[in-house]
């Protein structure tokens, strides 16, 4: 009797996996019955997504990622919905902008409860986090673990800021968000180093690049003439402009670069930030305006005040040269204009941050000194005057963004959401009556 007592915790260990492992059997083939009479219209277990994020039209480097994502997701034809709630400066469950059914108001922390409840009863099957610290409100966007707290779907949260030494409030909220997320996507290894120093199980962490526009690599010479720019050599920088771009600095290397290039053309192609215009007005690009007069540069550098279309932006891009990235922090793990840059095949010239020290090793590109106009002057004149050397930079650019175009990008998301929501639907099946299973399992 003693003996039978002290074995019985081992036969029900035994037992527990034998109906674990029955369990998954009979889901899987419930899964494949459902195949079988519906077909396989979409992918086997995801079939909705929801995103939150900022969307157009808002101006940001994350609505733009997140619209890019979304239609790239659309044209592969595998799910049956997406939704959008985008973060928004008004209350919930307003349209905003063409497929965005609902938003969250970024500094109602009640819309973050709300939306996580009204999700947490449609039948979607993934979350998909778009993060970054300011979107969201609340101190170091705290607001966020609200809604990560009472959602019950399958979270995957692309980190877009993952600093070296998080100070104290965003490293609580960063670890809420890994503790709350079922899977972590980083944009580049760099990232993926960098968090495994909090702790980040590996397990949860899933690499898909940037995306990046599937762009025909086109000769500047040949892209000029749309643009009235023939017979120049053309520079160009883009995205919302702030303080962080450093675009003082590639001005006060032009006198330099005009010596010995009198046909030099700077564009500099964007809007000022929305925050950093709401907070600052226009007083970054209004100094980099009086610089220009100053430097008697104006017959060198044009200021292009818009949020460009994607052909327009592209023309743009097509057309340049040499493309500089000059962002003064080193700390930055993701740039979209970088990528965009890579995409169109252009020789690039960058201060090292973290994202560039990777995109950017092995020839791809060349590396400036961080706020240093004399090491800009003299990598640009390099290119310039080197044209071996700059077909080498252009071809090298163009091939290694052949991984990450938005095509390729959209099958590893889709490849992610599938496998979390069959993760998803086979840990709640056992909780599942028999009766309800098959059913459940043909929606």
């Amino acid at each position: 009797m003693q003996k039978w007592v002290q074995n019985r915790p081992v036969i029900g260990e035994v037992q527990s996996h034998w109906l674990k492992a029955r369990r998954t059997l009979i889901f899987r083939c419930d899964l494949l019955l459902a195949k079988y009479i519906l077909g396989t219209p979409t992918l086997a277990g995801v079939r909705e997504v929801a995103y939150v994020s900022t969307f157009p039209p808002r101006k940001c480097g994350i609505a733009t990622f997140t619209a890019d994502l979304v239609n790239s997701i659309t044209r592969l034809k595998k799910l049956r919905d997406q939704r959008v709630i985008s973060i928004d400066g008004r209350h919930l469950f307003k349209p905003a902008y063409e497929a965005v059914e609902h938003k969250i108001g970024r500094d109602f922390l009640e819309d973050y409860v709300l939306m996580a409840d009204f999700l947490n009863q449609s039948p979607i099957n993934v979350v998909n986090i778009q993060h970054e610290f300011g979107i969201f409100g609340g101190e170091a966007g705290e607001y966020i673990c609200a809604f990560l707290n009472r959602l019950k779907h399958p979270v995957a949260t692309t980190l877009h800021t993952v600093l070296p030494n998080f100070e104290n409030k965003p490293k609580e909220v960063f670890s809420k968000i890994v503790e709350k997320s079922t899977a972590l996507i980083v944009l580049n290894e760099t990232t993926r180093t960098l968090i495994r120093q909090y702790g980040v199980p590996e397990k949860k962490v899933k690499m898909i690049p940037h995306g990046c526009p599937d762009l025909p690599l086109v000769p500047s010479a040949i892209a000029k003439p749309k643009l009235g720019l023939q017979n120049k050599v053309v520079l160009s920088t883009f995205g919302l402009l702030s303080k962080g771009k450093g675009i003082e600095y590639v001005i006060a290397a032009l006198p330099e670069i005009v010596k010995k290039e009198p046909r030099l053309i700077y564009y500099v192609l964007g809007v000022t930030h929305p925050q950093v215009k709401k907070n600052e007005n226009e007083s970054y690009r209004n100094m980099l305006h009086s610089m220009v007069k100053k430097l008697g540069l104006c017959g060198h550098v044009r200021f292009l005040n818009r949020f460009l279309s994607k052909p327009e932006l592209y023309n743009y891009l097509q057309a340049t040269d040499v493309y500089i990235t000059p962002y003064v922090s080193p700390n930055q793990v993701s740039s979209g204009t970088l990528s965009c840059a890579l995409a169109a095949g252009k020789a690039i010239v960058s201060t090292p941050y973290l994202h560039a020290r990777e995109a950017l090793g092995e020839g791809r590109g060349v590396f400036c000194k961080f706020n240093d106009s004399a090491s800009i002057s003299e990598r640009v004149t390099e290119i310039i005057e080197n044209h071996t050397m700059r077909e080498s930079l252009e071809q090298k650019a163009y091939s290694y963004s052949r991984k990450f175009t938005w095509p390729l990008v959209a099958k590893e998301y889709l490849e992610l959401f599938n496998e979390l929501t069959l993760q998803s639907e086979e840990k709640n099946y056992s909780t599942t009556p028999p009766e309800n299973r098959l059913h459940s399992s043909l929606h």
